[in-house]
């Protein structure tokens, strides 16, 4: 069932080429077009029939559209939004798939124009290979798309981006911007924050006879550290836009280190088994 006649998907990279093809596959939208900076990158998408066609101009990329997604760092949605609002044509929906919600949902619905919506979107998809070639149909299906409507989002508009993520198979839940980017301060971004912070205090440490100790490693540190290969770029401006909530992880993870250093440093067993029996619980909680 065809749900919008145009979508124009501004980032046609790991997001935004998965939505293209998962849309295409399920014939949910009539028309694709591609906006971005690189152009040999969308001149490749529509050569592979991820979009019908493209533009390196914004104003021609938006013209006539029934939707707006924004797949960019969370940092130039809303610089966007300011240079692409007013070439919208009455009723357009934006939505966007940041992984930060709350300045960016409260400065959209100021910058919005009475006739056009926008709905606030994180679909929790995605992996640590960047770019068009990892896109794929089915990144987004039997996942959570978090939508966080304010008090001024349309109910209509809020319905009808609700439908696009169910359509290609998301599991949608509403929450507040602030819950939305306390929750994933703490199960995205601070895990992600940990996996650098680990990557450069081992990266390039070597024994006194010159090995490379990361050399030796196994499966666990490729796995604890596998998302230190996600895009640098995307987790600045995130770190960046959940200031308050990053910092705070951090505190808090910082404390629970200095306790279990405080543990070996007093050579303290049992008070090291309890921490680590406690981690082991919540993991088995978690899987």
């Amino acid at each position: 069932m065809k749900l919008f006649r145009k979508v124009t998907v501004i980032g046609v990279g790991l997001l935004g080429a998965s939505l293209a093809k998962a849309c295409k596959e399920r014939d949910l939208v009539d028309k694709i077009t591609g906006y971005g900076r690189n152009l040999s990158n969308l001149k490749k998408a529509k050569d592979l029939k991820i979009i019908d066609n493209y533009s390196v101009d914004l104003s021609e990329a938006v013209s006539d559209t029934d939707l707006v997604v924004l797949c960019t760092p969370v940092l130039t949605i809303i610089p966007l939004i300011q240079n692409l609002v007013s070439q919208l044509r009455p009723g357009t929906l934006i939505t966007d798939v940041g992984s930060v919600k709350d300045p960016i949902v409260h400065e959209a619905d100021k910058l919005v124009t009475e006739g056009n919506f926008f709905v606030g979107s994180h679909p929790i998809a995605g992996g640590e290979n960047p770019g068009l070639e990892a896109s794929c149909s089915s990144l987004y299906q039997d996942a959570k798309c978090i939508v966080t409507p304010t008090k001024k989002t349309d109910k209509k508009a809020l319905k009808q981006i609700s439908a696009l993520w169910q359509a290609i198979g998301m599991n949608v839940i509403a929450l507040s911007s602030e819950e939305h980017d306390f929750i994933f301060g703490a199960v995205s971004h601070l895990p992600h924050i940990i996996a650098y912070a680990l990557m450069n205090s081992l990266g390039g440490l070597k024994t006194s006879n010159n090995l490379e100790v990361t050399g030796f490693s196994g499966a666990g540190l490729r796995d604890i550290t596998r998302i230190a290969s996600s895009d640098p770029v995307m987790w600045r401006d995130i770190c960046l836009s959940n200031r308050n909530h990053s910092l705070n992880l951090i505190n808090r993870f910082q404390k629970n280190l200095e306790e279990i250093r405080n543990s070996i440093e007093r050579e303290d067993g049992q008070e090291l088994e309890k921490k680590f029996m406690a981690a082991k619980k919540c993991r088995l909680n978690l899987i």
